[in-house]
């Protein structure tokens, strides 16, 4: 059985990417930072539909924890897979905070650069030497570095830049192992990002969805199966590639 390692799997877009990977009969390992109830649920769910799950902790926000995830990621591959490597990564746990540029402070940005950028570039380098030659990895970028631009996002959406030229380097120099990788920009998506903005403020959602060609915002799942046919056999031949999947955002 191929072995999916999903970061920010308790709700949202990780949530739903590790449903719709189990669905290809892909063992899943998913991990949870203040959501255990959620990661729960996750495993859950696939486990209900016939697929195999082991949930996590893991703060993405401190690379210092990573080592030990390893460890412990490496136990349980081999007690619950009989592996002794992974096949698909998906670096996908994250957070949102908005700023304007006048009023940034050092510390909101070290936490989004620890959290969107170093984060995923230490723990993909921390999994590497696990990772399977000719595996895959798939990278939450965001379509606020492009369509998306809108005030208070300028730090979020930096690291999320970054994200994009890291994907497109990773591709480049994990090519040598057949490894692909690529990206994924979602835009309005129905998640529990920006302390579950939608929830609290659902008024935003009609002006959303009226600036989307496809006329509603985006569900956890349309970017979770995208996500999903990255990573497989279907997208054998796909490799630096940053999709946008925002349902036509400002088009």
């Amino acid at each position: 059985m191929k072995v999916a390692i999903v970061t920010g799997a308790s709700s949202g877009i990780g949530q739903a990417a590790a449903i719709q990977i189990a669905e290809r009969e892909v063992g899943v390992i998913l991990t949870y930072g203040k959501n255990p109830q959620g990661a729960l649920d996750t495993v859950a769910t696939i486990e209900i539909n016939g697929g195999t799950a082991v949930s996590l902790p893991l703060d993405v926000g401190d690379s210092s924890t990573f080592p030990a995830f390893r460890t412990s990621m490496a136990g349980v591959l081999h007690d619950t897979f009989g592996r002794d490597t992974f096949d698909f990564l998906v670096n996908n746990a994250g957070l949102s905070r908005t700023s304007l540029i006048a009023d940034t402070s050092e510390e909101l940005f070290d936490e989004l650069m620890r959290v969107l950028l170093k984060g995923p570039f230490f723990l993909t380098q921390t999994l590497l030497p696990l990772l399977a030659d000719h595996g895959a990895i798939v990278n939450t970028s965001s379509n606020s570095t492009t369509v998306g631009m809108e005030p208070g996002y300028s730090v979020y959406a930096s690291m999320k830049g970054g994200l994009d030229v890291l994907t497109r380097y990773m591709a480049k120099e994990f090519s040598t192992r057949g490894i692909r990788v690529n990206a994924v920009s979602p835009g309005a998506t129905r998640t529990r990002l920006a302390d579950d903005a939608f929830t609290r403020f659902p008024e935003v959602i009609p002006a959303l969805a009226a600036r989307t060609a496809l006329g509603r915002v985006g569900e956890p799942d349309d970017v979770g199966m995208v996500i999903a046919t990255l990573l497989s056999e279907q997208s054998r031949w796909v490799t630096a590639q940053n999709l946008d999947v925002s349902g036509g955002f400002n088009l």
